[in-house]
Parts: C-alpha cells; structure tokens; sequence
C-alpha cells in the first residue's frame, strides 16, 4: 500500500500508532496535541531554522507532535494533514478549544481593550482564538491579548463567496508555503479563501487538483480553478485570474490568456485543466 509522505505521519523508524498495521516502522507512539502560539509557524522539511517551509501553522491550530528534538517538534497538522518539523518554541499545550476565527485578513491584539495600547500580532485570516472576557467592543483572547470583536467570527459561521475573500489578499507578498496573510503561495490563497467558508480544501496544488471536478473549458466561470504543474489560479470570470505567484511576487489579478502564454514559456507547461470548486 501506498501512502503520501506528505501527510502521512510516519518514518522508517517512528509512526504514529494509529498507522500500526498500515505503515511499517521501527516503533510506533502516539502523539501529543499542541497547538501554535505564534502568530504563524513554518513547517519544515527538516529540523533546521534554514529548512524549505512546506506549510505554516496559523495561531491555535493543533499540531500532533510525535518527536521533539534539537529544538524542533516532528508532527503533524491536521488541519490539512502536513507532516514536517516545527520550531518547539512556536508551540504550547492544547488549553480550551477555540471559539472564534479570525474573519479579518488580517488583525492585532491589543494588550488592553483600547485601540491606543500595546498591538501585538498581526492574526491572519483564520487564525483559532479562544475568547475568555468582553469589555465594550472588545473580546479578550486566551494568550493573545484583546481583539475587536467585528474582526472575529464564531467557530463553524463562514462566508459565502470564498473568490471574494481571495481578492482581499491582493498585494500580499507571494510566499512560498505560506498561508498567513502577510504573505502565501498559489494553493495557499485557494485554501485560506476555501476555510474562510468553512469548507475543505487539501494543501498543493496536485491534492487541489484531484479533490475538485474537472469541467471542460468552455464551461469555466468566476470560482473555478485553472490548473498548471505546480501552479493554480482562480478565476474572477472566464477570462481573468487572481492567483499569487512568483513572477509577480504578489497575489495579482491578470489577464487568463497572458498567464498562459508565460508559463507555457516556462518548464512548468501548458494548462492541466479547469476544476469547479
């Protein structure tokens, strides 16, 4: 049997015990729930500070660590299943579950329920935050410090139109395996737009890609995606793009044809096709 190491929490010589029976290892354990305390974490290739970032935890999202060593944490997120190395530092045990997510794209938390004391932060777009205290236009987050409350929605409420809360990532800096709002790659911007509606979305672009229904060209309209290698997009209508990339640098709204037409130029190739989200 076959499993993708990317989210798939085992290694020749250690596995989660959930897999015993299904993936061979040296010895199987189980793992310990944590959960981010910084603001966004990197998940890493390897345990150094230096390591490819494959992905990020947000704030209060739960990481099952199954090894810590060096500094680092070996684990797994499982809000989108990613395995990888985690900087221990950027982790605290699982407390209350949360409340509320960030709805913003991206807000501070403020030391007192005043907008002119200490900001902390900056929370991205569906960050998890446990509220604890009102005072005023102000909720009080465990760990965090006091949000307005208008930046935060109560866990399982998402909106409605996930193109929408994609445009409002325009200019953010492309990112690779980023998802926080200061800065994402491709699939990055398709899942954080997607959990904003409270609806599923896996983490690359070829998962992306096998999770949505292909639909045949002529058919495409504002929501669905256009598949490179490596690469995806969503479109504003049949004709126009947001995506974040690096040839921009940025998440950037441009013409389909002219996307084409460069990466096509590219060793990434032609267009894989058009998935309806």
């Amino acid at each position: 049997m076959t499993f993708d190491t990317r989210i798939t929490l085992a290694r020749p010589d250690l596995a989660d015990q959930r897999l015993e029976g299904l993936v061979p290892a040296e010895r199987y354990a189980a793992s310990r729930v944590m959960v981010c305390a910084a603001p966004a974490a990197a998940i890493r290739a390897a345990a150094a500070p230096d390591a490819e970032q494959w992905d990020q935890l947000l704030f209060g999202e739960v990481f099952r660590v199954l090894e810590e060593k060096d500094g680092f944490a070996w684990g797994q997120a499982p809000r989108d299943g990613y395995v990888g190395y985690v900087a221990t530092g950027d982790l605290v045990e699982q407390g209350h579950p949360p409340t509320h997510a960030v709805s913003a794209i991206r807000t501070y938390a403020f030391s007192k329920p005043d907008i002119k004391s200490r900001p902390e932060g900056l929370y991205s777009l569906n960050s998890l935050v446990t509220i604890e205290a009102r005072e005023g236009r102000f909720a009080k987050g465990v760990g965090t410090g006091w949000f307005v409350e208008g930046h935060l929605t109560p866990i399982g409420r998402g909106e409605r139109d996930y193109v929408s809360v994609a445009q409002r990532f325009l200019g953010a800096p492309y990112q690779w395996g980023g998802r926080e709002s200061l800065g994402l790659d491709c699939s990055g911007l398709v899942q954080q737009a997607l959990y904003a509606c409270a609806r599923a979305c896996p983490r690359d672009t070829d998962m992306q890609r096998g999770f949505f229904p292909e639909i045949a060209e002529a058919d495409r309209r504002r929501g669905d995606l256009v598949f490179w290698k490596g690469h995806v997009a969503i479109l504003l209508d049949p004709d126009t793009i947001l995506h974040a990339n690096a040839h921009h640098m940025a998440t950037a709204i441009e013409p389909l044809a002219e996307a084409i037409t460069r990466i096509e130029a590219t060793p990434t190739g032609g267009v894989l096709g058009y998935r309806r989200v």
